[in-house]
């Protein structure tokens, strides 16, 4: 696929899977080898981990809504800068939600095979992560 061809792929993830919930394209975009590793420690692998990880999100920030800020791409890899935007309205893990709004940007890391999306790895202030949500970081 072509390096245009996968950024309408990514395009297409954010909007219909991440803002919009909808799961029906998920086997379409995603690899089954696919993987992520998140820097908060937990990882997911295949398109059903893919569900289970947007699904984790959209509970967790029920109004979620994703934005591309930039895409670089060459070959089968891909940087693109992401703000995510939600409440945090559902349990993360054990803690109780705080209501408190999520607005941090993401950098990431993807790669495509065949016009899927193979790997996601992200960057992010986890730090700020915490502290926008009104909760401590693990071992404080």
């Amino acid at each position: 696929m072509s390096v245009e061809e996968n950024k309408a792929v990514m395009r297409r993830i954010i909007d219909e899977i991440w803002n919009k919930g909808d799961m029906t394209t998920v086997d379409e975009h995603v690899a089954a080898n696919w993987v992520y590793q998140s820097p908060l420690g937990f990882e997911f692998k295949g398109p059903e981990g893919y569900k289970q990880f947007v699904t984790m999100f959209r509970t967790i920030f029920p109004d979620l809504h994703g934005t591309i800020d930039n895409m670089v791409a060459e070959g089968d890899k891909m940087a693109a800068l992401l703000t995510l935007r939600g409440t945090f309205k559902g349990n993360f893990g054990n803690i109780e939600p705080t209501g408190k709004q999520l607005n941090l940007t993401f950098a990431y890391f993807f790669r495509f095979e065949g016009g899927k999306e193979v790997e996601a790895l992200p960057f992010f202030d986890t730090l700020a992560f915490y502290q926008q949500l009104g909760i401590s970081p693990p071992g404080q």
